[in-house]
């Protein structure tokens, strides 16, 4: 017969029985089988010799009920890994959560592996984009939903950086040249690089280059193009119905909306703060699998040791949202 015992056990299931089986008094049973009086009270009061499960009957998990419901429809919706998905947790809904306990939570759920989540829902693999230097932007808008407390939808123009993959945004309530052009001055005032490249659509805020169905050559004298030509930023266009060329800023327009989705927002002050929170998670602390695990802020720091000529100012952490 094989006996499971804890590997600290200090009594066998026979010297249980015997002491279960006794009247003598506590401390003469523990000098007499070598335990302490400790040991002896605690096998007087069971009714079995059988070690206990070990196994904790109450969960050390700080996250409710809610909280690890939201956490796995994350996991199933988005396909995070657990890094990313723990830096959202701990910015939106819990920052006590630790990270074992996210993945105990994760496995409880059988939603523990990202594989086989991937595998019932695969993506479409994506061209690698060309490479480029530090400063070759990404620029698009964006459609907000409008809120309860607005009269009209609002613009989401953003702008990422194609080497470290940093992201800036701004909400303007019209998409004109006009905001257009104040977007890439607040762009170059924000960004650490020296902008040399930006890539758009061919957008009337952009630039005048289609003129209803024909296209031509810019006139050069749109308010965008004007702003380009005095910052000395090359624009560049994409083919006329070809958006995918433009596919970096696409795929983070897709987490825009992914955030959207599942959010409840009361007003629109709301639902801009939780984007700009998004941006700066974003930048900071999401790792990023095309930066090889990095956040795009370390690859900003890794772009501006290998070479710091192509940067306006030294990027650094940032306690709270860049406004």
């Amino acid at each position: 017969m094989l006996i499971n015992l804890h590997k600290q056990a200090t009594t066998t299931p026979k010297v249980r029985a015997a002491i279960q089986a006794s009247d003598d008094a506590g401390t003469a049973l523990a000098e007499r089988f070598g335990v302490t009086p400790q040991t002896v009270y605690k096998w007087r009061k069971r009714d079995s010799t059988e070690d206990r499960s070990h196994t904790p009957h109450r969960l050390q998990t700080t996250l409710t009920p809610a909280q690890e419901a939201i956490a796995v429809a994350l996991r199933k919706t988005l396909l995070v890994s657990l890094d990313d998905l723990l830096a959202v947790v701990r910015e939106f809904l819990n920052p006590q959560v630790s990270r074992s306990g996210l993945d105990r939570c994760l496995r409880r759920h059988e939603v523990g592996n990202l594989r086989d989540l991937k595998a019932k829902a695969p993506k479409p693999t994506h061209k690698a984009f060309k490479a480029y230097e530090a400063g070759y932007n990404h620029v698009d808008v964006k459609y907000l939903p409008q809120m309860a407390d607005e009269t009209s939808r609002r613009y989401l123009f953003v702008a990422i950086d194609r080497a470290t993959r940093w992201v800036f945004i701004r909400v303007f309530k019209a998409k004109t040249a006009a905001n257009a052009r104040r977007f890439l001055r607040d762009l170059d005032r924000a960004s650490p690089i020296r902008i040399r490249t930006v890539f758009t659509d061919n957008g009337k805020e952009f630039t005048d280059r289609l003129f209803g169905l024909r296209k031509r050559a810019a006139t050069g004298v749109h308010e965008f193009d004007q702003l380009c030509a005095a910052l000395e930023i090359e624009h560049r266009l994409t083919p006329p119905k070809s958006p995918q060329t433009n596919g970096m800023v696409e795929r983070f327009n897709g987490r825009i909306e992914e955030v959207l989705q599942s959010h409840h927002f009361q007003s629109g002050e709301e639902l801009e703060t939780t984007l700009h929170r998004y941006v700066w998670l974003y930048n900071q602390q999401l790792p990023q699998s095309a930066l090889g695990a990095k956040t795009p802020l370390q690859a900003l720091k890794d772009w501006h040791k290998l070479k710091p000529e192509l940067f306006k100012k030294q990027p650094y952490y940032l306690p709270g949202c860049d406004t």
